[in-house]
């Protein structure tokens, strides 16, 4: 099915230490696209903050979007966003770097365990334990999602892309059955967005995270708003898989995405 209202609520400009494109280029490249709605979600990692340059990142990409969002007025509704990373690692950090801006849109993610690497620079999962890892994993989010300052849940099976590249692991998230609806129940109880972020159906493992049982089992739970994002690191990935996504959310009971501005949910119909 063709979508007339396309929404990208996660992507990163070359703000991020892995994208690619300025922040202008990307809103021209999803003007192209007819896109609707675009949330530069550039990346900062609470828990090396200063380390990595992040201060400094976050700061560039405020100024850089808020000057897109006057430029493409009328043509492309540009949101003001951040994917903050392990915030609850260092609560009174995040909250600091959440109100010295006035943000749209924030993801809340989990890229690594407590002194532990981003699951994307692990080379090797020989002799690890798995199970023990996506547990230990899934407790991080219900502690962050405890937590609570953000508006989406991001892509809440990351590891699985790398067990899988990696390792070839195909791992099934049905293991994780009771921890997974203590996740869900708490994400609905606090009215957050979970994300279907399409940007495994780009990578070996080829699935959104999470799948569809996932995004219908948080729809019986109680779970009121989906988002739905790219994950795009260059300009040509912007919208890319938004209709499989659509399709999901559509099948899982959904009849509208959110999108958030100033931190205020708004549901746009996806028909």
């Amino acid at each position: 099915m063709e979508y007339q209202r396309i929404i990208d609520s996660h992507v990163h400009s070359d703000n991020s230490p892995d994208g690619h494109n300025s922040v202008i280029n990307m809103c021209e490249i999803a003007v192209s696209k007819n896109l609707r709605v675009i949330a530069f979600t550039d990346h900062c990692e609470v828990d090396s903050y200063h380390k990595e340059g992040y201060d400094r990142r976050v700061r560039q990409s405020y100024f850089e979007v808020a000057k897109a969002k006057t430029a493409f007025y009328g043509s492309l509704l540009v949101l003001q966003g951040i994917e903050l990373a392990q915030p609850h690692y260092d609560e009174r950090l995040s909250n600091a770097i959440l109100s010295a801006q006035k943000y749209d849109t924030v993801l809340g993610s989990l890229h690594n365990l407590r002194k532990k690497k981003d699951f994307y620079f692990i080379k090797s999962f020989e002799g690890l334990d798995i199970t023990a890892i996506y547990n230990e994993y899934l407790d991080e989010l219900i502690a962050m999602t405890e937590w609570g300052n953000f508006d989406i849940l991001a892509h809440i099976t990351y590891p699985f892309r790398y067990f899988y590249s990696v390792a070839g692991i195909d791992e099934d998230i049905g293991k994780y059955s009771k921890k997974v609806d203590e996740l869900l129940k708490l994400t609905a109880e606090k009215d957050k967005a979970i994300e279907i972020n399409t940007g495994g159906l780009r990578q070996k493992i080829n699935k959104t995270s999470p799948e569809i049982c996932i995004i219908k089992r948080f729809k019986q739970l109680g779970g009121k708003f989906v988002s739905v994002g790219s994950d795009a690191h260059y300009g040509e990935q912007i919208g890319s898989g938004i209709s499989t996504a659509y399709n999901m959310a559509l099948e899982a009971g959904f009849n509208s995405v959110t999108i958030f501005q100033r931190r205020v949910p708004m549901e746009i119909g996806i028909k």
